[in-house]
């Protein structure tokens, strides 16, 4: 927790609450469910929680924008900035039923309000959104197709709409057909050691239909 309030300090005493509480909340379920690792349960501020946040880094969320989190998986990146944002629409997308019943499980538990998931892959899911958000599900190539008709039209960010991808290690080949690619090293916002490696990239995305 500290670990969070050392790069978001101006957190609400709401938002410090729901934060501690993840630990816990996490703990719990994947006793029942395995979601998490259990190195990862042990480590979940940084490689979970801090890790989700970098995209706030990057990419700050205005009050009514409406973000989807495609692979959620046990609720990252969307429900560490579901907290950090609650004035923001986030829709977190898994084809697992499992870790969806886990994320609505943490999302209760939280009393977040901002939050809505569903089961199913995310072709099955309408709707337009400002940014789309996900923890390296699949290769560039393939999420780009996924999601390619999901961003909405009209920017009201600064940033053009589009994919902010949590990504680690060399992503010289797999974005060199992606020249409008940008990649933002988290070790640039975080000093520990686990994000020597780890970056966000921001995709522009040019609206269709």
């Amino acid at each position: 927790m500290d670990l969070i309030l050392k790069y978001f300090p101006q957190l609400t005493d709401i938002q410090k609450n729901q934060f501690h509480k993840l630990q816990e909340l996490y703990e719990d379920w994947n006793l029942k469910i395995n979601v998490v690792s259990r190195k990862d349960i042990d480590e979940l501020y940084i490689r979970h929680v801090l890790h989700s946040l970098g995209i706030a880094k990057v990419q700050p969320f205005l009050p009514g924008s409406k973000i989807l989190d495609v692979g959620t998986g046990g609720g990252f990146p969307g429900i560490p900035l579901a907290i950090l944002y609650p004035e923001v629409n986030f829709h977190l997308v898994d084809s697992i039923g499992k870790k969806i019943k886990v994320v609505d499980e943490v999302v209760e538990g939280l009393q977040l309000e901002n939050v809505k998931t569903t089961n199913a892959r995310v072709e099955e899911v309408s709707g337009k959104y400002d940014f789309i958000v996900s923890r390296a599900v699949a290769q560039m190539e393939t999420f780009v197709h996924w999601v390619n008709d999901k961003i909405a039209k009209k920017s009201i960010h600064d940033r053009k709409n589009g994919i902010l991808y949590l990504k680690g290690g060399d992503l010289s080949e797999e974005l060199k057909v992606y020249r409008n690619a940008s990649v933002f090293p988290l070790n640039d916002f975080f000093e520990e050691d686990f994000y020597e490696t780890k970056s966000v990239v921001y995709l522009p995305m040019k609206y269709k239909g």
